[in-house]
């Protein structure tokens, strides 16, 4: 598909989609549920004012969103007592399909939350969002619920950076600029025109994300653009503008650990498509350089981006379904 018109066919702005009503009756004509969840680690500041919003305006006012789920990986704060205190269905991660082996990380949540969620439409936001608004979630499922032949939607929006006690108002999305954007327009151009891969406010089709593996940390987004863009094509992807998005800044030091995690994604899935040639084997221990009394130490922290299979392959998933759909029938 043609970039150019790609970007003009399926870059949409919020605004579109603004009217909530109609979306409701769409999704009501063709019958299909919609599902939110939260992945979450240490989010009390932000996590409660997210799931107040989502269910007043999208579940009671606008009866959208059928289920709100929040999904944490071991929060140490009161993120899940807050989210369930304000009416959020909360799972802890690792207590989800026991007979895995459990691992940690944002995929991680994302893809056990695959397992947990009923809907046939799959919304994920991040949960440190300081400018919640309903548009982060009715924005991306306007598309699927409007364009039969979108199966996958990303958001984008202008991000500020807080440096010192200024925020400005551009100046985010870092590791989005610096490093996935230059790497998809080397090795995967078809992807070049997505504005922000990293984003965290995606929306897709269950009968797609099932059948996609996910990398269980900060790879995942990327993990998630080559893998449906190579077995659906971009013609099923869509992004939607969203203004702009405020939210905490990670530092530098976890900023390269993300990037290191994403390399590791990007080039295992390059070399499966035969986008790379490998000569070596990709690393999984990180040197970190610190300063300690004023001198540069390497300390040496092992980031092994795992793979989760797709969902569809889990008997435990096939399992579930059967019973949901069962239960739906009864």
């Amino acid at each position: 598909m043609d970039l150019n018109r790609w970007l003009k066919e399926n870059t949409f702005h919020h605004s579109r989609f603004s009217g909530i009503e109609k979306l409701v009756r769409l999704k009501e004509e063709k019958n299909l549920t919609i599902s939110a969840a939260l992945p979450t680690l240490n989010e009390e500041k932000t996590i409660g004012k997210e799931v107040v919003v989502i269910k007043s305006e999208l579940m009671e006012r606008y009866p959208l969103i059928d289920e709100l789920v929040v999904i944490d990986s071991g929060s140490t704060d009161k993120t899940r007592e807050i989210a369930a205190q304000y009416g959020a269905d909360v799972y802890l991660a690792s207590d989800c399909i026991p007979e895995e082996e459990v691992y940690y990380g944002k995929g991680e949540n994302l893809w056990k939350s695959l397992y947990i969620l009923k809907g046939d439409i799959i919304v994920w936001i991040d949960a440190d969002i300081k400018n919640i608004h309903p548009k982060f979630i009715y924005a991306l499922v306007g598309p699927l619920l409007e364009y039969p032949r979108i199966g996958y939607v990303k958001g984008f929006y202008e991000r500020p950076i807080e440096l010192g006690k200024e925020l400005r108002p551009s100046g985010g999305g870092r590791v989005t600029q610096l490093l996935v954007r230059p790497l998809f327009c080397h090795f995967f151009p078809e992807l070049a025109g997505i504005i922000q891969p990293l984003s965290g406010e995606y929306a897709g089709r269950r009968e797609i994300l099932e059948r996609v593996p996910f990398f269980i940390g900060y790879g995942v987004e990327t993990g998630l653009l080559i893998d449906i863009c190579n077995q659906y094509g971009m013609e099923h992807i869509a992004q939607v503008d969203m203004d702009k998005r405020v939210h905490r800044n990670q530092s530098l030091d976890k900023l390269s650990e993300m990037s290191f995690q994403i390399l590791q994604t990007f080039f295992h899935r390059a070399k499966d498509l035969g986008r790379v040639l490998l000569n070596t084997e990709l690393k999984t221990e990180m040197a970190l350089i610190k300063v300690l009394e004023n001198q540069h130490i390497l300390i040496h922290k092992e980031i092994k981006e795992i793979e989760r299979p797709p969902m569809i392959t889990i008997e435990a998933y096939k399992k579930r379904r059967r019973s949901l759909k069962e239960a739906e029938k009864s």
